[in-house]
């Protein structure tokens, strides 16, 4: 896909490129997308305001949209419209939109920043760049939480993945997220599909049908959330006994809230989170845009954010700068989902698979929903 020589001269210009440019050959205002709640604070802690500190009369407004980041893209695209400048997807997404056009390409290693060292940029976030379009920020995980004062006495608190799916030893609600992803790679691994084999068994009709049958099993216990606040909320109130939902929700309400909720991290699904730029913008705002990612996406900026939330930067010269909890003080290092003693148990998410199956598996995961 084409990019203007504008983009170029930005990325070379680097950290210094908002003053070289304040004559007004970029755009002051953007437009910018994530999922609200504390991961959003913590981009508007860790980037936003840093960035406007040094680029004086840019101003930011916030969409909360990214879960429908890609059917937003397409009507945006179709309308001739594109109101969106920097948009915060999971990779999955990102895979999508860039195979629909809906994306620009990116040259990491001209249009981001080199770690400190000299490092280039596709050298220090290595693997986890994994589309043309995707520019990653966190690795996080999507897991459980659990009340710890539900917990049944004589039972130990739950630490599988497949206690989920127990409600004799664990009776009570639970809450999952409203789609496929992750709920029928959990089934298949409880219905006893070995790790390893998930996706070829999914990617049949049986293994679908599978899926939901061992969901069936539940379904009546299950209280179905949009949003990653639901579940913590859920959590709070006393309404679920075990519910999923992003690591991070999870660390604001047991360490800033003192809630009573332990984490459950066995099978805990890897996933990552960044940026793109819409296809279509103007020369003006594609020039902002792209000095921001420059700017929030460099070694300091990615461990910053750290500081926030218990999401692990994507670059690998970040890792050794992230410390101590902003406003805590607690070392931040074993709340990530990539501390040794949280990930014994991981599954890794497969962006291909979801990027060329989720919208026949959401289509049949809604119907089932709706049974």
């Amino acid at each position: 896909m084409k990019k203007t020589t504008i983009v170029s001269a930005v990325s070379i210009l680097g950290l210094t490129a908002g003053l070289a440019h304040a004559d007004g050959h970029m755009a002051n205002d953007m437009t910018l997308v994530s999922w609200g709640g504390a991961y959003q604070q913590s981009q508007i802690n860790a980037y936003t305001e840093p960035y406007m500190a040094m680029n004086p009369g840019v101003t930011t407004t916030w969409d909360e949209s990214s879960a429908e980041a890609v059917a937003k893209l397409r009507a945006m695209n179709e309308a001739g419209n594109i109101t969106w400048d920097v948009v915060d997807v999971v990779a999955a997404d990102a895979l999508r939109l860039c195979d629909e056009g809906l994306a620009m390409e990116i040259d990491a290693d001209e249009d981001l920043a080199p770690a400190p060292d000299g490092t280039s940029a596709e050298d220090d976030f290595g693997d986890l760049l994994v589309g043309d379009c995707f520019i990653p920020q966190i690795v996080y995980s999507t897991t459980f939480g659990y009340r710890t004062d539900m917990v049944p006495e004589g039972v130990e608190a739950p630490n599988d993945i497949c206690d989920v799916f127990d409600l004799a030893t664990y009776p009570g609600m639970r809450s999952l997220e409203k789609r496929p992803i992750n709920n029928v790679e959990w089934a298949l691994l409880c219905d006893g599909v070995a790790k390893e084999d998930v996706y070829d068994v999914l990617a049949t009709e049986e293994g679908q049908e599978q899926a939901l049958a061992k969901l069936d099993t539940i379904k009546d216990s299950v209280i179905w959330w949009s949003a990653g606040a639901d579940t913590p909320q859920l959590l709070a109130d006393g309404e679920v006994f075990i519910g999923s939902t992003y690591n991070g929700r999870l660390f604001s309400a047991i360490e800033e809230q003192g809630q009573p909720i332990g984490m459950m991290w066995d099978a805990q699904v890897f996933d990552l989170d960044g940026w793109i730029i819409p296809e279509g913008l103007s020369d003006e705002r594609l020039a902002r845009a792209m000095d921001f990612i420059y700017f929030a996406t460099d070694t300091q900026r990615l461990a910053d954010q750290a500081k926030y939330i218990s999401y692990g930067p994507a670059r690998a010269s970040s890792a050794p700068l992230v410390g101590q909890h902003a406003s805590l003080g607690i070392d931040m290092a074993p709340h990530m989902p990539t501390d040794p003693n949280n990930a014994k148990n991981t599954f890794l998410y497969n962006y291909e698979f979801w990027a060329d199956y989720r919208d026949d598996i959401d289509a049949k995961f809604q119907a089932w929903l709706a049974q």
